[in-house]
C-alpha cells in the first residue's frame, strides 16, 4: 500500500513539469462567402446597365484628385465583407478624346503594373447582341490591381467605360487567391450582362 501510495505521488510530481511549446504555423484568416446573387445597375447618372452582386454597394465619385470627374458617371462598386471595390469611369468618345486614345489610355494604365507583374493576359471581349466589345486584362503578380478591362459599343464607338479591381491591403496573391477567383466571376457577370441603353 505504502508501495502505491509512494507510486502515485511520484507520477503526480513527474506530470507537473512545463510542457513542451510548439509554435502555431501561420494561418490566414477564415473567409466567408456571401451567396452569389445578383441585382441591376440602374443609376440614372449613366446610360448603361449591368448586373452586380447584391452584397455589393454603388458609390457614386464626387471627387477626383480633388476635382469634380470628367463625368457624373464615374462609380465604384463595393464590397465591404473583402476589403475591395471595382472603380468605374465612363467617358464618352469625342474628337478630341478619340477610340484609339482611351483605349491607349487603358493599355498604359494597366501596363503600369508591369513593374511588379509576372505576366499580363489579354483577352479580348465581344458581344454583338448587347453591342459590346472591349479587353480584359489579367495581371499575375504582387500588383495593385489584378484585373481591368475597357468596354465600348461595337456600331457607333461613341461610349468608353473602364473597371479596374482593387483590394484594400497588402497584395499577398496567395492568401487573396480565393477572394480574387470569388470577385473575379462577379466582374466576369457584369461584362456578360452589360448593355448600353
Amino acid at each position: 500500500m505504502r508501495f502505491l501510495a509512494i507510486f502515485f505521488v511520484v507520477l503526480f510530481l513527474s506530470s507537473c513539469e512545463d510542457p513542451i511549446l510548439t509554435p502555431k504555423p501561420r494561418a490566414y484568416p477564415k473567409v466567408v462567402y456571401p451567396e452569389k446573387a445578383y441585382q441591376p445597375f440602374t443609376q440614372g447618372y449613366c446610360g448603361f446597365t449591368f448586373e452586380y452582386p447584391k452584397y455589393a454597394v454603388i458609390q457614386q465619385d464626387t471627387t477626383f484628385f480633388d476635382e469634380k470627374p470628367e463625368h457624373p458617371c464615374w462609380f465604384n462598386v463595393v464590397v465591404k465583407d473583402f476589403d475591395c471595390r471595382l472603380h468605374c469611369s465612363y467617358a464618352p468618345i469625342t474628337k478630341q478624346k478619340n477610340a484609339d486614345k482611351l483605349k491607349t489610355d487603358a493599355f498604359k494604365m494597366t501596363d503600369w503594373h508591369n513593374k511588379k507583374a509576372t505576366y499580363i493576359q489579354e483577352t479580348p471581349l465581344l458581344n454583338r447582341a448587347h453591342n459590346v466589345k472591349g479587353m480584359l486584362f489579367s495581371v499575375e503578380g504582387p500588383v495593385a490591381s489584378q484585373l481591368q478591362f475597357f468596354l465600348t459599343d461595337t456600331l457607333e464607338q461613341q461610349h468608353f467605360f473602364r473597371g479596374a479591381l482593387y483590394f484594400y491591403t497588402k497584395a499577398n496573391t496567395d492568401s487573396l487567391a480565393p477572394v480574387y477567383d470569388f470577385m473575379r466571376r462577379d466582374v466576369e457577370r457584369m461584362i456578360e450582362t452589360f448593355k448600353w441603353k
